[in-house]
């Protein structure tokens, strides 16, 4: 779960200036453990918050600046939100990241002075780094500038940055620019490429600004760095909360598609829920993400190759059903502790006497899902396009789905 929250979802911006009164921020009916709760059953294992947007308000009390929960109405100036989601996360068994912005439009030092706003920047890292128990990713994005003066510019001390966190939380994987660990899958949509490869070359990778989008979403095969995609998209037409998008939140259809195309592309989904004004999530929101659960529960419920017999000839990885099954769904899963290596495949199944062609796919990594057309068999065979391993190939799975969606007809 991503969280977009902060002083934008009483302004109804979605990028603050910074000049905002933090009294703005007053969620009456805040409840931490609600968002926990509503991940945890929707089957999310994390949760990624906005501690500190472009507009440089901090959701928790900072040393550094008065542009926070201190000084707004919100608990009286005595809460700390991120002591609150920490424990909530603690509570439910979900693990705990941070969105913090570089960029600062409140810190009038920013695009000033470099030296002395990456140490106000660095220090705030430490702040959210040392308190709230361990923290299992941190989340950069791109943005660096204003708008209406971009000559603004600041740069980053992305090297200090980076030993921050290593010195700090060295189990924390990075997102975003400066030498991160996992690369932006290319567009905000949800949709990660066919062709997914974990690797890059780390001659391509620019510390200050993204690779090509074509490498973005596609990696670079055998390259020389493992630099998996990570997607991210929101559940509404916005990251912060607008009442006016109460009705416009995706449906279970647009949601199951990019759980498909993303968590079944190799690739990891962070799913924006806004929190709204009460300081909940609010119930269009919940009441998609638990019909979306209902759905992904109906489909991979029941693995039908659970108990196939494998083997292995020459390239050629076969299942025996042992009774006849209809399936819709393949999964494969790769051993990348040895790398990536599969670079294409098909599947085929036996029906009517016959081996007949149900798709072909690429790259496959730690997971890749494939539609199929709905097909009733007791066996499959999988082509793999050139030799490797037969320990390489860590899972095959079979599953029906739940629902008709011709959404998903047809993989675009």
């Amino acid at each position: 779960m991503f969280i977009h929250f902060g002083v934008n979802s009483f302004t109804n911006l979605e990028w603050g200036e910074g000049a905002e009164n933090p009294t703005v921020f007053n969620p009456k009916k805040l409840d931490c453990r609600q968002w926990a709760s509503i991940a945890k059953k929707a089957g999310m294992k994390a949760i990624i918050l906005t501690v500190k947007h472009h507009d440089g308000f901090c959701l928790w009390p900072s040393a550094y600046t008065e542009h926070d929960v201190a000084n707004s109405s919100w608990r009286n100036g005595k809460g700390d939100l991120l002591k609150e989601l920490s424990a909530a996360c603690k509570e439910y068994g979900l693990k705990l990241g941070f969105y913090i912005s570089p960029w600062d439009r409140n810190n009038p030092i920013y695009g000033k002075d470099d030296q002395a706003y990456n140490t106000y920047f660095n220090n705030q890292l430490k702040e959210i780094l040392t308190q709230y128990g361990p923290v299992f990713e941190v989340w950069f994005d791109g943005a660096n500038g204003d708008r209406e003066n971009p000559e603004k510019y600041q740069a980053y001390d992305w090297t200090g940055f980076k030993q921050t966190i290593r010195s700090l939380q060295p189990d924390a994987v990075i997102f975003g620019a400066g030498y991160a660990d996992l690369r932006w899958v290319g567009n905000e949509r949800g949709i990660a490429s066919e062709t997914n490869w974990c690797t890059f070359d780390s001659k391509q990778r620019n510390p200050s600004e993204d690779a090509p989008i074509p490498l973005l979403q596609a990696g670079i095969k055998h390259g020389d760095l493992w630099w998996p995609a990570e997607t991210d998209v929101s559940i509404r037409p916005g990251w912060f909360y607008h009442p006016e998008e109460d009705t416009r939140v995706k449906s279970t259809d647009q949601l199951e598609k990019i759980y498909f195309e993303s968590v079944g592309r190799n690739t990891n989904l962070l799913l924006n829920i806004p929190i709204d004004r009460d300081g909940l999530v609010n119930p269009a929101d919940s009441i998609a993400l638990m019909q979306l659960r209902a759905r992904l529960d109906a489909t991979f419920s029941q693995n039908i190759a659970l108990k196939s017999k494998k083997n292995w000839e020459k390239n050629i990885l076969t299942l025996d059903l042992k009774e006849k099954s209809t399936f819709d769904v393949i999964s494969l899963k790769e051993n990348i502790s040895q790398g990536q290596m599969i670079d294409g495949w098909k599947v085929e199944a036996w029906v009517n006497q016959k081996w007949i062609s149900l798709g072909e796919g690429t790259t496959v990594g730690y997971q890749r899902w494939l539609i199929l057309p709905k097909t009733t068999s007791s066996k499959i065979r999988i082509h793999f396009m050139h030799p490797i391993p037969e320990d390489q190939v860590l899972r095959v799975d079979l599953f029906k789905r739940g629902m008709s969606n011709p959404l998903l007809d047809k993989e675009k």
